[in-house]
């Protein structure tokens, strides 16, 4: 009975005394409009006009600046479409490996459609084990046969659709 009394009359006293002792953040603009840096000295935070982070804990994560690396833009004609800048030897080898990694991934998702709808078999796939004492099992497959369909449909349009914007080959 004296341990139920005391447990709050303890916790109290542990947030009045563990306040001092916890670790403030505060938030300080970065130079120039740049990424906004965290410190935990106040009178270092005070004297560079920083303001205080209240509530949730917070954790900062230090990054290294990514290097710059030039882009090469391709300009945009006036009809929206894109022209390229580099029609050397090298785009075309690019252009030529682009298709080729595409149509060999078509051809995959085509063949991996093909067993998907043979397996479906118009919606009545055959049921495999406990299915047929299980029905909302069954159910359940057929759905997700029916899923995958439709996603490798997708994939099998937008893999086409990146073919047709790559230059014809000569």
């Amino acid at each position: 009975m004296k341990h139920i009394l005391l447990l709050p009359v303890f916790s109290l006293l542990l947030t009045f005394f563990s306040g001092p002792l916890l670790a403030q953040i505060y938030r300080c603009n970065g130079a120039g409009g740049g990424a906004p840096e965290y410190i935990n000295n106040a009178k270092d935070a005070q004297s560079r006009g920083c303001k205080m982070l209240e509530g949730g804990n917070v954790t900062v994560v230090q990054g290294q600046p990514m290097p710059r690396v030039p882009v090469r833009v391709a300009s945009v004609s006036p009809s929206g479409s894109a022209t390229r800048t580099d029609s050397g030897p090298e785009q075309k080898a690019r252009d030529s490996d682009s298709r080729s990694i595409l149509e060999s991934e078509l051809k995959k998702a085509e063949a991996k459609l093909g067993e998907q709808q043979k397996e479906y078999n118009n919606g009545e796939p055959d049921k495999q084990g406990i299915e047929g004492r299980n029905y909302q099992r069954y159910l359940d497959r057929v759905g997700e046969l029916k899923d995958g369909i439709t996603r490798n449909q997708s994939d099998i349009a937008g893999l086409k659709r990146e073919i047709s914007r790559l230059p014809a080959t000569n």
